[in-house]
């Protein structure tokens, strides 16, 4: 099935390695290869609200089919479909009263992110949110090292609005302005323990 963006520009959805249950020498494991961010921040979102910490959901886009096949009678197939709209950002909710706007993002290098794997509107859209007195971060993982980095939006934003300098956030600078997102079992990702210590300190 083909999805295309509003300006026509073909959507890729991003790709990942086959699970894998090796260890290193060290003592890693890697046995949560393969599945993506996303998984990992649903399966997270599905803890928090079962045990009453937060209510927070990935938002719908809208989606406009315009090429649809039927090989059978009782089936239909999606051939081409168009998002109605530029998407915002992943994921919004309430916690502790407070609203909550995030973006996640994965990366396959090593020592960077690069900034274009953001957009204008998804930028626009985290200032709209701050000035508003919205809680606004991204989620970003380097997925070799299965790490994931709580980086506060405004932090991006000036590395965005700044790309004649870079084209990419460095890890080191994301480990030094960010804060390190525990893995573990239930939840997945703890990223608003994260959240309690600096929005709420």
């Amino acid at each position: 099935m083909v999805i295309r963006y509003p300006d026509g520009k073909k959507y890729a959805a991003l790709q990942t390695a086959p699970n894998t249950r090796k260890s290193s020498k060290s003592g890693i494991t890697y046995s949560n290869r393969g599945m993506t961010l996303e998984e990992d921040i649903n399966q997270t979102n599905l803890y928090y609200l079962e045990n009453q910490v937060a209510v927070i959901h990935k938002k719908p886009t809208p989606v406009q089919i315009v090429d649809v096949h039927y090989p059978k009678r009782s089936a239909a197939v999606i051939k081409e479909a168009y998002f109605k709209q530029a998407s915002t950002t992943d994921y919004n909710g309430v916690f502790k009263g407070r609203y909550i706007d995030f973006e996640a993002k994965e990366t396959k290098n090593k020592t960077s992110f690069p900034l274009k794997n953001f957009h204008d509107h998804q930028i626009h859209h985290m200032k709209q949110v701050r000035s508003q007195e919205g809680i606004c971060f991204v989620l970003l993982r380097f997925s070799t090292t299965d790490e994931v980095f709580l980086l506060d939006a405004s932090i991006l934003i000036n590395y965005y609005e700044n790309q004649e300098e870079r084209k990419s956030l460095r890890k080191e600078d994301i480990q030094t302005h960010g804060y390190q997102v525990p893995i573990g079992y239930a939840p997945r990702l703890d990223y608003l323990q994260i959240v309690q210590s600096i929005y709420f300190a």
